[in-house]
């Protein structure tokens, strides 16, 4: 319970705590003594000291005669502000902790004695590194790793070969400022930043307030180790990003790893910090999506296919996603990319009859073969009913081209009943987008509904916007064509158009933006501009 009677932020407060932490984390020199950057972080610090006194004054105010406010109360509004601001200090304090990164990096971890830690929690930091070590070791890393102990708990030393490629490190994150939170789960906080040059990435660190880490320190009280522990998931992750690299998989930019206090780590729970660096990119909203131009939404599954079918294909071997949901890809420059790998797996699924290789799904279930002790296509067809239910019922039918309709069918049909592989499917989508780029689907327009305009060069028309279904402009009607012939077709369909122009902006598949206008246009004279007009109001001189 807060006490609204008597606000502070005396000694022993939470903020104080915190703030002795982010003191603590701070790099120092060879004297002890905080550089001249983290002095202001020092401040920020001392700043977090005093907050606690304005939760309290918060905390008042947002009662009703000054009365306690306690968080599991009936005051849900109040609560759920609070947890707000406590959420954006949380976020500052995990921002200064990796700003502290760029004055030590360290590479590789020394061995602790086993007994420091409980035997328990031991076990667990060896599984998730074993988690790791298959990852590591392809073909043709095996002359570059032989001689490791891949059974030993401790760290591989590993980190500088996978990092060599790195764009990115930890002296990229000084003077970065952080926008806003992205996302936050179990495991992991996501922050979007800008880097001193500009650059706008995405941040991926351990959520110190996450269930993850709670369980972990709440069972054995060590939050370094604990730390180390949620890690491994974003390391793993951050391997799994050089495994799979991709232009539909997010872009590893980077990583940082450093020390509190810029000390030398000492095993598993030295209590390093981890930041994984990535492309910026947008979160998917289905939404939003289902708002768009079909082109786009056409885009998403198609980017999708191809994801997957590179994962069939992988150099981990067939991968599946465990978690497949909207929510683990983002969109970058319309682009779709997964973002979220911790949850995937190159595992076969062994049988010894058909019977042991059942796919699951809550409104059907699929069999596939058992050929030599395997379930064939287990992973791939996996993903592939997951993108039929999540991502193609959804955007690809609605609103298609009526002359594409029969290849949305087919690509429907043969998806939601898994009657072809990844590379069929990928043929279907290939040959669908072939189609629309090429203008084959409008062969069959009446070749008469272009003559119906009159091309007006050197001119221009101001006002007469209206709005139309999937526009790509909130302000009027702006659509995608192949070409003219089709821009003639869609402004007769539309019964306010009169007029047309084509940009010369393209959209991803190549086609022609085109802009519709009303009768209410109004004509003007431009050197670099060109209008089709209505030949049954074209007499107009200056106005439609």
């Amino acid at each position: 319970m807060l006490d609204c009677d008597a606000p502070s932020a005396g000694k022993g407060s939470e903020a104080e705590e915190r703030a002795d932490w982010l003191r603590a984390t701070l790099p120092r020199s060879s004297e002890g003594v905080p550089g001249r950057r983290n002095q202001e972080l020092l401040t920020s610090a001392a700043r977090l000291h005093s907050l606690n006194f304005h939760w309290k004054l918060l905390c008042c105010a947002l009662e009703p005669g000054g009365l306690r406010l306690t968080i599991m109360g009936s005051s849900v509004r109040a609560a759920a502000l609070l947890a707000f601001v406590v959420l954006s200090v949380l976020v500052s304090l995990l921002i200064s902790s990796v700003q502290q990164f760029g004055a030590r990096v360290v590479s590789n971890v020394t061995r602790v004695e086993q007994q420091q830690l409980p035997q328990a929690l031991i076990s667990q930091l060896s599984e998730r590194r074993k988690e790791i070590v298959p990852l590591l070791f392809l073909p043709e890393d095996e002359e570059r790793f032989s001689g490791q102990n891949v059974d030993s708990t401790w760290d591989l030393g590993v980190w500088d070969q996978l990092s060599s490629g790195d764009e990115l490190g930890c002296d990229s994150l000084l003077d970065m400022q952080a926008l806003e939170v992205l996302g936050s789960g179990y495991t992991k906080l996501v922050v979007k930043a800008n880097l001193a040059g500009g650059l706008s990435v995405a941040l991926k660190l351990v959520n110190e307030q996450g269930i993850d880490m709670g369980k972990c320190v709440d069972e054995f009280n060590e939050p370094d180790a604990c730390r180390q522990l949620v890690a491994y998931k974003l390391k793993k992750e951050m391997v799994l990003l050089r495994r799979l690299q991709h232009p539909n998989v997010i872009g590893l930019r980077g990583h940082c790893e450093g020390q509190q206090g810029g000390q030398e780590a000492e095993g598993p729970a030295g209590g390093s910090r981890l930041a994984v660096i990535l492309e910026q990119g947008t979160p998917l909203q289905m939404i939003q999506l289902l708002q768009s131009p079909w082109e786009d939404r056409f885009r998403v599954c198609l980017d999708m296919v191809r994801l997957l079918h590179f994962l069939s294909i992988s150099p981990l071997g067939s991968v599946a996603l465990l978690d497949f949901q909207p929510r683990q890809f983002v969109l970058v420059s319309g682009s779709l990319k997964l973002t979220d790998l911790d949850d995937v797996s190159a595992e076969p699924t062994l049988c010894e009859t058909s019977a042991d290789c059942t796919l699951l799904f809550p409104q059907r279930n699929f069999t596939v073969p058992c050929a030599g002790g395997r379930c064939e296509g287990f992973n791939q067809k996996k993903n592939m009913y997951n993108a039929y239910r999540y991502f193609f019922t959804y955007l690809l039918p609605h609103q298609a081209p009526p002359t594409l309709t029969h290849l949305v069918d087919h690509i429907m049909n043969s998806t939601g009943e898994l009657r072809g592989d990844i590379n069929e499917t990928l043929a279907a989508f290939e040959e669908l987008l072939a189609q629309y780029q090429s203008g084959a689907h409008l062969d069959n327009l009446p070749a008469s509904e272009l003559s119906d305009f009159s091309l007006l060069r050197h001119v221009g028309a101001s006002g007469g916007e209206y709005r139309c279904w999937l526009s790509y402009s909130a302000q009027g009607c702006v659509l995608s064509v192949h070409s003219p012939r089709e821009a003639a077709h869609i402004c007769n369909t539309h019964s306010q158009c009169s007029t047309f122009s084509l940009s010369g902006q393209r959209t991803w598949s190549g086609r022609l933006l085109a802009s519709f206008r009303s009768s209410s246009a109004q004509l003007v004279p431009n050197s670099t501009l060109a209008i089709y007009v209505k030949k049954s109001i074209v007499s107009s001189s200056t106005s439609l």
